[in-house]
């Protein structure tokens, strides 16, 4: 983050950032580089990957009915109020008893190594400089102990993909906790792969190269289970992983093994039901995140955004409420925290800035985004994000 924008550090972010630009661009001719809109950064990113990358990040499940729903968010219309004393706006949000300056994460997202050369390490540096919270990946290039490093004091969550091998469950939530992570996302919504043309066309699976091991090559747990370390035989490494990658006869009762193995708080991800968001928060979880994994595991399900009211009904008022999928643009965010999210997840965009400049590339978008959401809150008639509630949409239907 800028001297400039640790000043305002929410006041009247959009408008100091888009005045930025115009005077860049009039006065000293300097129009901006990174692309402005979603579609064109998603483009040029596209150019710079490997074909392996576009297949892993691109697209959704099955015919990428739910991907491409779940982008659609125009059922809920914004209703703007005037008059309403907004020039001073706090865009800061309260999230299991911390401040986070903005009501935006950036969301587990794996392998980011086949992004940029840097990995989960340039979107750490981003994540430092613009004071936005970081979810690491389980299945992360990096370790989760370099990682935080990376992060300093930054807030930063931990991605649980909840391994069949008992001692590696339980090393990953003791390691999370002692570098120093505020919380574990326990994934729930990939028992088994989904079903990706994109990959499955090409024949490719990432893990098979021993993409996306940083934490389980590094772990004491895991290479204690292996007749030669994964650096001697990766390939044994590779198969001992596959083997013990997520456990499909987990049931609600499981989670007290998370819940008692840390202190830290739990957030179930992956939740689209009323009724399983109350599971998990009877089992223990200090909240849920409405996710269809970005639409890459059940083709045909209900979208995020669809799920989100019901849930938020259902727990908000005794639980946090994450969001993602689907969020491209600043009024995503509005619309999601509108509808009951307590904040929300940015995935893809952050990964093609990623794989389009690296670190400041996760920052362009990220300055963007907040912009976007800074502009659309002032321009709604709302000065205070934790302000934001359904009053401030509509849904089309009932017009």
């Amino acid at each position: 983050m800028s001297e400039s924008e640790r000043e305002v550090h929410g006041e009247q972010f959009g408008v100091k950032h888009i005045r930025d630009v115009y005077r860049r661009g009039m006065f000293e001719g300097e129009p901006p580089e990174f692309p402005v809109s979603f579609d064109e950064l998603r483009e040029e990113a596209l150019e710079r990957m490997s074909w392996q990358a576009k297949a892993y990040v691109r697209g959704g499940a099955g015919t990428e009915e739910t991907f491409e729903r779940n982008k659609d968010f125009s059922r809920w219309r914004i209703v703007p109020r005037m008059l309403r004393g907004v020039a001073d706006r706090d865009l800061s949000v309260d999230v299991l008893g911390r401040t986070h300056a903005y009501p935006l994460m950036v969301t587990p997202i794996g392998v980011q190594g086949m992004l940029h050369e840097d990995g989960e390490r340039a979107t750490a540096r981003a994540c430092r400089e613009m004071d936005v919270p970081f979810v690491l990946s389980s299945v992360s290039t990096e370790s989760m102990e370099d990682v935080a490093d990376a992060l300093g004091d930054t807030p930063k969550w931990f991605q649980y993909y909840w391994s069949s091998d008992r001692d590696v469950a339980e090393s990953f939530l003791d390691r999370a906790g002692a570098a120093g992570y505020d919380a574990i996302v326990v994934t729930v919504d990939a028992p088994t792969l989904g079903w990706r043309e994109r990959l499955l066309e090409k024949g490719y699976y990432p893990f098979l190269e021993g993409e996306g091991m940083g934490n389980y090559f590094s772990d004491p747990a895991f290479r204690a289970a292996l007749d030669d370390p994964p650096e001697e035989n990766p390939e044994a490494a590779v198969d001992h992983f596959l083997s013990i990658f997520g456990d499909a006869s987990l049931t609600w009762d499981d989670l007290a093994f998370v819940r008692e193995r840390t202190d830290l708080p739990v957030i179930v991800k992956g939740v689209l039901h009323p009724d399983d968001a109350r599971k998990a928060i009877e089992a223990g979880a200090d909240g849920v995140q409405v996710s269809t994994h970005g639409g890459r595991q059940v083709d045909g399900s209900i979208t995020s955004i669809e799920a989100l009211p019901g849930i938020a009904e259902e727990v908000g008022d005794d639980a946090t409420v994450l969001f993602d999928s689907g969020i491209r643009r600043g009024e995503h965010v509005f619309k999601a925290l509108a509808l009951g999210a307590d904040s929300v997840m940015l995935g893809r965009p952050f990964a093609y800035g990623l794989a389009h400049s690296g670190t400041s590339g996760v920052e362009n978008v990220l300055r963007n985004t907040i912009s976007q959401f800074d502009l659309t809150m002032g321009l709604a008639g709302i000065d205070a994000a934790e302000d934001i509630d359904r009053a401030a949409v509509r849904d089309e239907r009932s017009l």
